[in-house]
Parts: structure tokens; C-alpha cells; sequence
């Protein structure tokens, strides 16, 4: 009788806890998670629904404006989908100006248009590579017979006036790679790989090894110290579209063996200027020095009209450029789709602010305030960006019906068991997503943590305990 009384007992404990619902699960999950002390100064906002009905399991502080970091990367890839199509890619010509005689001496110029391609030069796809491309223009001009340019080699990237970093970006991340500004005319995502020789001892200056293209237009300013064993990279790139020096600051670890990646103040002349060295190599003379549309208009000249296209190349499709867009949080792309957005959206509306696009889009089709979505540019690099969680899950939540669902599905990366997006600055982490629950509750979640106190690493593995609750 004792023993039937304890088992009784037993399961009277237990089940409450086992029997809880989602909604309470989370209710006691969260009050763990935000009493905790690394959010003494901090805020948190978490908000799952029911992707089937739009029923919302659980929501705290879902009105809250929050710096949402690469999470922001979810709106931009959804309202590229919706604003440009799955099939959107970008086109690139090479043409020629003027005459070629019959020495086959090109009296114009080479002139590479561009129309805001943000892999041109990647290497994540076989057929966008420097090399290939680099390869495939040089056959070009000498299929025309070309054997000598009287002109310039030109980079067209006068579609968006120039190259530009989104406002709002800081001093620090703007030299590095993923703080590369965009323009019509990118040029292998706009960065460039410089390798390091640390010093004997902790301490002691480093030297400038070799880069992974010629920057001998670039002046490399190198203030960087041999750091401790172990410590690692800690190189930082100061620079700013269009600048001539570029600062190399920090320390970059004794053991280290990396190649450290900054930004390219001008990709477009980048690309003008390695064409113009790869059609040198191959023996072909040129007169003129590189130079883009931007630079033109500043020294008060044009372009000249006309031309003969001798090369098109088109970028992989939008699908496949999202997929690395959300897998690496590539920053560039974000600008360089948002900017796309603009472009096709300004032809109907005259809208040329990608953050009133965006609010004007998404307040149209699942009527959100603008007030949930103050957005500064389409990566979330900028900590002035402030989205709510409610926005995030509603607008994750919309794309499940579109036929394109499996493939921006796909490109989220897969964290602590889940696929979902991840987002980190200074402060701020999150990640928003979807996951099935143990009784298949198809759910969608947003959650977001700004000022937290402490390293990243705890916070990350306390985030991923509150969202074990949604599996």
C-alpha cells in the first residue's frame, strides 16, 4: 500500500511538469532566461507562432525596436524574392568604344558595364571567378583582333553613383572584409587577402607577406603587432570607399597561419585595373591607365556614347545567391540585392531610401507599422537598425506559402539542431527561424538579445536551452 502510495505520489509531481504546454514551457524557459545576470543591463524579446494558423504561442517584449544584426539578412533575401523574383540575375558586358583598324589597334575604349552584381569575381561559384572571368574577357578582346588599346580600360559603375557604404556602418568594420561597400560594378565581393609574417616575439612588428591580387595602387599601411601565442587574429582594416591608404591596427597571433581579409575602398577599380594587368600579360598594349565612370565625373569627363559588346556574362540566379547570402552572412549582398530592390522599385514608385522600400513593402502586405521596421541598410551591420521580433516572425511566417519557401528554407544555416539565421554585433545576438515540435507543430520563433553583459559564448548556449523548449 505504501509502494502503490508512492507511485501515486510520483506521477502527481511529474505531470504537471510533463503535461505542460508549449505556451508554459516557454513562459518558465523565458523568466529563466531574462532574470539571468547576464541581462541585468540587457533586454530580450522572443516571439513563436504557429506557422499553420498564425497563433501565437508565445510573445515577450515583441514590440520592442531591437538591433537585429545579420537576422535583418531574413527580410532582405524575402523581399528580394517577392520585389525581384527567384530568377533575377544581374548582367555584365564588356564592350568597346571607337574603331578597331586593320593593325587591330582599338582606337576607344574597354569599358566593363555593370549592373550591380554581387558575385561578379566571387570564388563560391565555378563560373564567377576572377580567373574565369578575367580569362574569358581577355579571349574576347583578342577574338575581336584586338592587339592594342589607344584608350583606357573603364569600369562603368555609374548605376549607383559610385561605390557607397550604407549609413550607419562604423569606422571599425568598414576597412574589413565584411564591411565592404557595394556599388553597380563588385569585384570579388570587394575584398582582397593579405598574409601576414608575425615577428620573433610577441611584441615585435610584423611584416606584409604576400596578397591574393596586385595592390600596388594601394598604399598598406602596416601598425600591427606579433600577438601571444594563441591569441590568434586580431587585425583590423581601417579604410572608407575611395580611400588611397588603407591602415592595418592589432595584433595578429605568433602561431598564426591566415590569411586576413579587408575591404577594397573602390571594386570597380579593382576589376578596371586587373583586367587592364591580365590583357598586359597576355601581350596586349594599352595606353591609357585605368579608371571607372566615378572617377570620370569627378575629373569632369564622360563616358563616350555607343559601343560594341564582345562579352555577357550573367550571375547565378537569385536563388543561388541567397543561399550564401544567409550561409555566410555576406553583408555585400545584402546591399548589393537591396540596392537591386531600389532600382526596380524607384522605375514605379521614384522610392530611392531602401528603408521606406522596405517598410512601404512589408506595411502593404502583412500591414506592419513602419514603426517595427526602422531599417538602415539590408545586412544588418549597422547598429542603428531596430526591427521588432513580432515583424521578424510575421514575415518568416508569410514566405512558407511561396513556391520559392524550399529554397530560402534551404539557405538558413543549421544551429544547435535548428535552421534558422543567426545574428551577431557588439551586444546584440539572435537568431530567428523555424522548427517542428515534438507533436508537429509547425513553428516559427524570432529572438533577440541587445546589452547583454559578458562573453558571447554562455550567452549563445543559454539562447539555444530556451529554444531546446520549441523541439
Amino acid at each position: 500500500m505504501q509502494r502503490l502510495s508512492l507511485t501515486v505520489l510520483f506521477f502527481w509531481l511529474v505531470l504537471p511538469t510533463s503535461a505542460q504546454s508549449l505556451a508554459q514551457q516557454l513562459v518558465s524557459a523565458f523568466h529563466a532566461f531574462e532574470t539571468h545576470e547576464s541581462l541585468a543591463n540587457g533586454v530580450a524579446s522572443l516571439t513563436v507562432i504557429n506557422a499553420k494558423n498564425g497563433e501565437v504561442i508565445f510573445a515577450k517584449n515583441e514590440k520592442l525596436g531591437m538591433a537585429p544584426a545579420s537576422t535583418l539578412k531574413t527580410v532582405t533575401a524575402a523581399t528580394a524574392y517577392y520585389t525581384l523574383g527567384a530568377d533575377h540575375t544581374f548582367e555584365t558586358t564588356l564592350y568597346y568604344t571607337g574603331q578597331i583598324d586593320a593593325a587591330g589597334t582599338l582606337k576607344g575604349d574597354l569599358v566593363i558595364l555593370g549592373s550591380g552584381d554581387p558575385s561578379l569575381g566571387s570564388d563560391r561559384f565555378p563560373g564567377t571567378t576572377d580567373t574565369v572571368l578575367l580569362a574569358a574577357w581577355v579571349r574576347a578582346v583578342r577574338a575581336k583582333g584586338i592587339r592594342k588599346i589607344e584608350g583606357r580600360v573603364i569600369a562603368d559603375d555609374q548605376l549607383y553613383n559610385g561605390q557607397t557604404a550604407p549609413r550607419g556602418w562604423t569606422w571599425q568594420d568598414m576597412g574589413n572584409y565584411y564591411g565592404a561597400g557595394v556599388s553597380a560594378l563588385n569585384w570579388r565581393e570587394n575584398a582582397v587577402g593579405i598574409n601576414f609574417i608575425a615577428g620573433s616575439s610577441p611584441g615585435a612588428a610584423t611584416q606584409i607577406g604576400k596578397t591574393t591580387a596586385d595592390l600596388s595602387y594601394l598604399r598598406l599601411v602596416n601598425e600591427t603587432t606579433t600577438g601571444n601565442r594563441g591569441t590568434g587574429d586580431r587585425v583590423y582594416a581601417f579604410s572608407a570607399p575611395y580611400s588611397s591608404r588603407i591602415y592595418l591596427r592589432g595584433t595578429y597571433g605568433i602561431d598564426l597561419q591566415k590569411t586576413i581579409y579587408l575591404s577594397l575602398p573602390d571594386g570597380a577599380y579593382d576589376a578596371a585595373h586587373q583586367l587592364q594587368r591580365a590583357l598586359q600579360q597576355e601581350g596586349i598594349e594599352l595606353v591609357g591607365t585605368p579608371t571607372t565612370t566615378h572617377l570620370m565625373h569627378l575629373a569632369g569627363s564622360a563616358l563616350p556614347s555607343g559601343g560594341t559588346t564582345i562579352h555577357a556574362h550573367a550571375s547565378p540566379a537569385l536563388g543561388e545567391l541567397i543561399y550564401w547570402f544567409n550561409q555566410k552572412s555576406i553583408n555585400l549582398y545584402g546591399e548589393a540585392l537591396l540596392l537591386a530592390m531600389i532600382q526596380h522599385q524607384s522605375e514605379q514608385t521614384n522610392t530611392r531610401d531602401g528603408a521606406e522600400m522596405l517598410q512601404e513593402f512589408w506595411s502593404e502586405k502583412l500591414a506592419l507599422p513602419a514603426s517595427e521596421l526602422k531599417i538602415t541598410d539590408g545586412s544588418g551591420l549597422s547598429p542603428e537598425n531596430r526591427i521588432t521580433t513580432n515583424a521578424l516572425t510575421r514575415i518568416l511566417a508569410s514566405v512558407k506559402s511561396e513556391p520559392w519557401f524550399a529554397n530560402f528554407f534551404e539557405s538558413l544555416p543549421t544551429y544547435n539542431g535548428m535552421k534558422m539565421k543567426s545574428g551577431t554585433i557588439s551586444g546584440v545576438l539572435g537568431y530567428v527561424g523555424y522548427q517542428t515540435s515534438k507533436d508537429g507543430t509547425p513553428l516559427v520563433f524570432s529572438l533577440l538579445v541587445n546589452n547583454y553583459n559578458g562573453p558571447a559564448t554562455p550567452m549563445r548556449q543559454r539562447m539555444f536551452q530556451l529554444l531546446d523548449v520549441l523541439k
